[in-house]
């Protein structure tokens, strides 16, 4: 089993190949340049380095949302791209298991942390037993006074990790009645070799689709969208 992964749901881009449970090759880069600037060179690097024949791939996982609405189209667009022209299934995997997946082993509950402003978070919180990963609370977007509650609910040790983390550092100190910590550097952001990881599990559970089918999940409409929706409101309720 060879998976081609690509991450480009938040400001890093990261594009994998893993295969047979071992990572081959990873690019990984969180750097100012956008999506559109980086995501084919890196994966053109990639595919240097380890000699890799893209017709050999089984299929491609890509990041599937929520995120960045820009960098969600363009790692799907590149997803359905590769797809179309190799004839190789699409493994959409949620981008906050996959981000929670860089924790795997944890004692601790895991709490993922995706800034989707206006203090409002992309979370999920996940725990790990039997060698799987667990769902406790499935990837949402909400205010993140309510994934704090939730986790002192369950009353577990959490670990916190996402480009959320230093933007909420405070509220957190201030709100978070359980013990917490931080994840370190190598594991707080997304990186395409646990959604390889994740990927493949996925695509021995048969969560595959065609190219044509796969679309991300934003989770919720964009800011020009709630925009439009709030001038037709505010139309209609003047008529």
């Amino acid at each position: 089993m060879k998976i081609l992964g690509i991450d480009s749901s938040g400001l890093v881009a990261s594009v994998a190949v893993v295969e047979d449970d071992v990572l081959i090759g990873e690019y990984t880069t969180n750097y100012k340049k956008t999506h559109s600037q980086t995501l084919l060179p890196m994966l053109e690097e990639l595919k240097q380095m380890i000699d890799l024949d893209l017709a050999t791939i089984d299929a491609i996982a890509v990041a599937g949302g929520p995120g960045s609405f820009t960098g969600l189209r363009i790692g799907s667009a590149t997803a359905k791209g590769l797809g179309l022209a190799l004839n190789k299934p699409i493994v959409s995997v949620p981008t906050v298991e996959a981000l929670a997946y860089n924790l795997w082993g944890c004692e601790g509950d895991v709490c993922v942390l995706m800034d989707a402003r206006r203090n409002q978070v992309y979370t999920g919180i996940y725990r790990f037993a039997h060698g799987k990963m667990e769902t406790v609370t499935p990837q949402c977007a909400v205010d993140l006074m309510e994934i704090i509650a939730q986790v002192n609910e369950h009353g577990r040790p959490v670990t916190f990790l996402g480009d959320g983390v230093p933007v909420f550092a405070e509220q957190l100190a201030q709100h978070c009645r359980v013990a917490y910590d931080f994840a370190p550097a190598h594991m707080n952001r997304q990186r395409a070799a646990s959604l390889c990881a994740l990927a493949e599990l996925y695509y021995q559970e048969g969560r595959i689709q065609s190219a044509d089918e796969h679309r991300p999940d934003y989770l919720r409409l964009s800011q020009a969208e709630r925009e439009r929706l709030e001038r037709e409101r505010m139309a209609q309720a003047s008529e």
